[in-house]
């Protein structure tokens, strides 16, 4: 019989180890109100930063167990993987250049990964990855959190259904204006490191926020890009990374798209949004009004579906947590994921197939995709926006 449980099934929540997110992190707090959300997890454990005393005093913020508040990455994966109530999983929540080596560490401890984008700043080091957690026949879950929204997954299932008919056109933007000034030249944390090649890899904006315009619009096209021809722009005097991208892409089923991402688009604040045409219809979706999708049928007047209400599909529905009428957004769609992998993870243990639904989660060839999608856009860019195969 599995630990915790009874009659087989597993009794107890899951247990979540974390590598960054300590003090003065966003993403890491992010991280943590998601998995509490649907109370499938535990956050017990954590290498909380790369300063061991810093990592020490967040543990106590955190209010974490002194002996499992660990110095380095490397300590916490050969302590958890000996304890008798190991974390069942790990968050990887550092900056881009330290995604690989804890990653590596806690496969080879046996561990489940749930890993932030993009996912490695190499694609050798991304494959690696995915190869070792195959051997190891472990979950490596990577943190599209908006392929959680109820409402994207809604319109991956139309357009999987043929309810716009062929696709034909895919058009994709996320637009910011938060790095429109040098920012990083300031004590701004989150500033510094995304503009610095040597911990963001070798793209700024396309990295941070172009891999997920890319993600999504691959997740809901049910398709993938072939090629792509790129324009990699820094347009604010002294910035060593990209901050404004514009690209044009060929799907490999014949759908043409464009994707632009931008850090410097004045009146933006998290501006991602898609359209999606085909021969018998169109779909519209905007990420800061996600409780809506727009459906425009040839030839008849759009229609408005939302959430949880007339006009939503079963699998929006299912990622659905409160009554029509009450919105939904960002936290909740990072918490889909991490109730998604919590499913696949207690499945294993319970000895049966996961609900079906849950295997929309991200996983590492999602994030080589991403990998693959950034060396295309600097390849292309530098050839002057020669087409360029991913």
């Amino acid at each position: 019989m599995i630990e915790g449980s009874k009659e087989g099934k597993l009794n107890r929540r899951l247990r979540l180890g974390m590598v960054g997110g300590g003090r003065g992190a966003f993403i890491g707090a992010v991280h943590r109100m998601a998995a509490r959300l649907d109370d499938r997890w535990d956050f017990v454990a954590g290498a909380l930063s790369s300063d061991a005393e810093r990592a020490r005093l967040s543990g106590e913020d955190l209010r974490l167990a002194p002996d499992r508040v660990y110095p380095d990455f490397a300590a916490m994966a050969e302590a958890e993987s000996k304890r008798p109530d190991p974390i069942d999983a790990v968050a990887i929540v550092t900056p881009n250049h330290m995604h690989a080596a804890p990653a590596k560490a806690f496969l080879n401890a046996g561990i489940h990964v749930i890993c932030d984008k993009p996912l490695t700043t190499t694609r050798q080091d991304a494959d690696e990855l995915q190869q070792l957690a195959a051997d190891r026949n472990l979950i490596f879950a990577v943190t599209h959190n908006y392929t959680g929204h109820p409402l994207v997954r809604q319109a991956r299932a139309m357009v999987a259904g043929g309810e716009i008919g062929r696709l034909r056109v895919v058009q994709v933007e996320y637009a910011q204006d938060w790095l429109t000034t040098a920012l990083e030249n300031s004590e701004h944390k989150q500033a510094r490191w995304r503009t610095d090649p040597a911990i963001s890899g070798p793209v700024g904006a396309v990295g941070d926020i172009g891999t997920h315009a890319f993600n999504l619009a691959e997740f809901i096209a049910g398709a993938e890009v072939a090629s792509l021809a790129a324009d990699l722009n820094v347009f604010v005097e002294g910035r060593r990374l990209d901050d404004n991208a514009g690209m044009m892409l060929r799907f490999g089923n014949g759908a043409r798209g464009m994707l632009w991402c931008s850090q410097v688009a004045v009146g933006n604040e998290n501006g991602l949004s898609i359209r999606l045409y085909g021969d018998k219809g169109g779909l519209e979706w905007h990420q800061e009004n996600p409780n809506v999708l727009t459906f425009s049928p040839l030839g008849e007047p759009p229609r408005l579906i939302r959430r949880n209400g007339a006009g939503s599909a079963p699998v929006a529905q299912a990622a659905s947590r409160i009554p029509a009428g009450h919105p939904e957004g960002y936290l909740e769609a990072f918490a889909q994921l991490y109730a998604d992998i919590a499913e696949l993870i207690a499945a294993r243990l319970e000895n049966r197939e996961p609900d079906p639904l849950a295997r929309q989660v991200p996983m590492a060839a999602d994030g080589i995709r991403g990998v693959r999608f950034i060396e295309a856009a600097v390849k292309s860019s530098a050839a002057n926006g020669a087409w360029t195969e991913l």
